[in-house]
Order: structure tokens, then C-alpha cells, then sequence
């Protein structure tokens, strides 16, 4: 029967972990045992327990493998603190370099320190600057293409905001017709004089609209014959 596959995680069962740690820690040593043997290596193991219970296996003297690892291990962090030191210095020193080679190309583009300079650098150094020159220009034309495109958004801009203000102007000039039409309508039905009228002009400010003369004409009070009151003297001739 083949059994399955272990996963490999946290026993939670108490006894099945300890069960599962006693077999599995005598495997270990066994295979530790082994590699001494086949490979004569100096083998080490050392394993603590949950509750705290050392157990070790090694087929010399424990305290010498300890001993023999701790020498190791300072050995090597001494080596990798020297070689780190090495590497940063090696750094520093190419990047200086760097430096100094990139302020004398920054100088033989501003046209200094060209003397030792041969005629196939000086070829290079002017088709480098040919091509910056280049590359210049055309981002200068694309910043003044980008400008005009949107001189031309604002522009677009404007103009539906000027044909909106001379719709409105439209709507203002119509209505001010239909006032000066209506006005003169009323002015010929009535009769009035337009001599005693008052005169109001609509037109709005600097627009080249016609003046509309609204006249009111002044009420007049059409009066009417009073009978002549009887004097005392005529009462009194008529009785005589």
C-alpha cells in the first residue's frame, strides 16, 4: 500500500507531534551518522525540543565542531568587511574618473581644451554637435507647434463665444423693432398729438441699432359746457 504524501505543516495534535518528533530526530541522526561515515566529514547536529530538551549528535567532540564554526564564521565576516571596503573604494575611484571625463567633454563642447585634441575628435566632436544642434531645433519646433495649436484652441474659443454675443445682439435688435413697430401702431389708432408727447429712446450702448421713439402722449381732458348758474339779477328781471 503506498502511502500518501505528508503535508508538511504544524501538528496540531499533541501527542502526534511528539510521536512525530521522536522518529523523525533519531532519522536525522541516522543520516547524520552516515555522511560521517561515507564522506569522512566532521558532522554536527544539534536540536532543541519544544520544551526546551537539548539533544546533539556529532561524531568528533561537539565543543570542537563549535569552536571550529565559530572561527569559520568570524573569519569570514572579517573577509567580507575587508573585501566590502575594497569594492567601495574601487567605486569611489571610478566614479571620480567619471567626473573628470564628463567636465572635459562639457568643456571641449564649449570649445576649450581642444589643443591635444586629434582631426578624428575633432570630427566626432563636431557631428556631436551637429546632432545636439539638431535635436535642439526640433524640440524648439515641436514647443512652438504645441503653442500654436493651442493659440488656435483659445481662438476657436472666442470665436463661438463672439457668435453667441452676436446672437444675442440679434435677439435684442428684433425685439427693439417689434417696440418701434408696436409704438407707431398705437400712435396712428389713437390720433394723438405727438407734439405734447414725451419721448423715450431705447438703444443700447456704442450698438449700431436704429433709435425707437416711444412717445406717450399727455392725457387731455375734453371739458364739457356747465349750464350758466341763474344770477339774483336775472331772477329778479324776469319777475318784473
Amino acid at each position: 500500500m503506498v502511502r500518501g504524501k505528508t503535508v508538511i505543516k504544524r501538528i496540531e495534535n499533541e501527542t502526534n507531534r511528539q510521536v512525530t518528533f521522536s522518529k523523525r530526530r533519531a532519522g536525522l541522526f541516522k543520516k547524520a551518522r552516515e555522511l560521517a561515515i561515507l564522506c569522512d566529514a566532521e558532522v554536527g547536529v544539534l536540536v532543541f525540543s519544544r520544551a526546551g530538551r537539548l539533544y546533539e549528535f556529532s561524531n568528533t567532540s561537539m565543543t570542537s565542531i563549535v569552536e571550529r564554526y565559530q572561527h569559520m564564521t568570524e573569519g569570514n565576516q572579517l573577509m567580507s568587511a575587508s573585501t566590502e571596503a575594497k569594492f567601495w573604494q574601487a567605486e569611489a575611484t571610478n566614479l571620480r574618473q567619471q567626473l573628470h571625463n564628463l567636465q572635459e567633454n562639457h568643456m571641449q563642447l564649449l570649445g576649450q581644451n581642444l589643443s591635444g585634441m586629434e582631426v578624428e575628435d575633432l570630427k566626432r566632436l563636431e557631428n556631436l554637435l551637429e546632432m545636439s544642434l539638431r535635436e535642439i531645433r526640433r524640440k524648439k519646433d515641436q514647443q512652438i507647434i504645441d503653442k500654436i495649436e493651442e493659440l488656435n484652441k483659445k481662438e476657436n474659443i472666442l470665436h463661438q463665444k463672439n457668435e453667441e454675443i452676436y446672437h444675442k445682439f440679434d435677439i435684442v435688435r428684433q425685439e427693439n423693432l417689434n417696440l418701434q413697430k408696436k409704438a407707431e401702431h398705437g400712435q396712428g389708432v389713437d390720433g394723438e398729438d405727438t407734439s405734447s408727447a414725451t419721448s423715450y429712446n431705447i438703444a443700447g450702448p456704442d450698438w449700431d441699432i436704429p433709435l425707437v421713439r416711444l412717445e406717450l402722449g399727455q392725457p387731455q381732458h375734453v371739458a364739457k359746457e356747465q349750464p350758466e348758474a341763474p344770477t339774483l339779477w336775472n331772477n329778479r328781471r324776469r319777475t318784473y
